[in-house]
């Protein structure tokens, strides 16, 4: 019989936001795999170091970073490769991925690959988005409003229009286009905004917008709520 494949959400960092379950998978694994940087580091498996088995053995998959789409497609081909080795051979494979699998995760490339042919669960994880709403103190949606995500990537004129219309905005993966952000919420009058960076981790960050720095890692987030409060009125 073939292996089952897993793809565990970890979490926005913090080890203690692990899920039971996700611990259980992961402390009894044959097989583990993770994205990495080309540099070979992984931040999906810092997060699980110290619950992955000594004996494990351990796939990791470099994605290039960059925005061409080729490279990258090539890594998840080649890491979905590697792990069917071990699922044909009758080995569970528990594949990390930060945040939640399905929720902007790495897990979902390879789930596209390989569960049409083996038998795959998916364990969801705690998300940087309520993770950032909790160590801000700011709620992000109450009664019939509707949340807008928006990726920082999002070209100028798109975002301005989405957030234009939105009630509460979480915009992700800030990174490099923090300078264009705060373009769009300066000309809509939405500087009154909350940025976090590396959320539940040591070196968080909490602060305004306005008292952000000019420049931020990928892992940052800003929230925006229209009005004061709203979750009290």
């Amino acid at each position: 019989m073939s292996g089952t494949l897993y793809g565990i959400g970890l979490g926005p960092g913090d080890p203690e936001l692990m899920t039971l379950k996700a611990y259980r998978l992961i402390s009894g694994a044959e097989v583990v795999a993770y994205p990495a940087l080309e540099d070979g580091e992984s931040f999906a498996r810092s997060i699980a170091a110290d619950v992955i088995p000594e004996d494990a053995a351990e796939i990791t998959i470099h994605i290039p970073m960059t925005v061409e789409r080729d490279p990258a497609q090539a890594a998840y081909d080649q890491g979905a490769a590697d792990i069917a080795v071990h699922l044909d051979a009758g080995r569970d494979v528990v594949v990390l991925c930060e945040g939640d699998p399905f929720f902007y995760g790495s897990f979902m490339y390879l789930f596209a690959r390989l569960s049409g042919k083996y038998e795959t669960e998916v364990v969801p994880g705690v998300t940087s988005v309520t993770t950032c709403a909790a160590v801000s103190g700011r709620p992000l949606t109450a009664r019939n409003e509707v949340l807008t995500i928006i990726p920082g990537p999002l070209e100028e004129t798109a975002m301005r229009d989405r957030i234009a219309v939105a009630e509460a905005v979480v915009i992700m993966k800030v990174g490099r286009h923090l300078p264009k952000i705060r373009r769009v919420l300066s000309a809509l009058n939405l500087t009154n905004a909350a940025y976090i960076e590396r959320a539940s981790l040591p070196n968080q960050k909490v602060m305004a917008l306005d008292d952000a720095p000019e420049t931020a890692p990928y892992f940052s987030m800003i929230l925006v709520t229209k009005g004061q409060d709203p979750w009290l009125n």
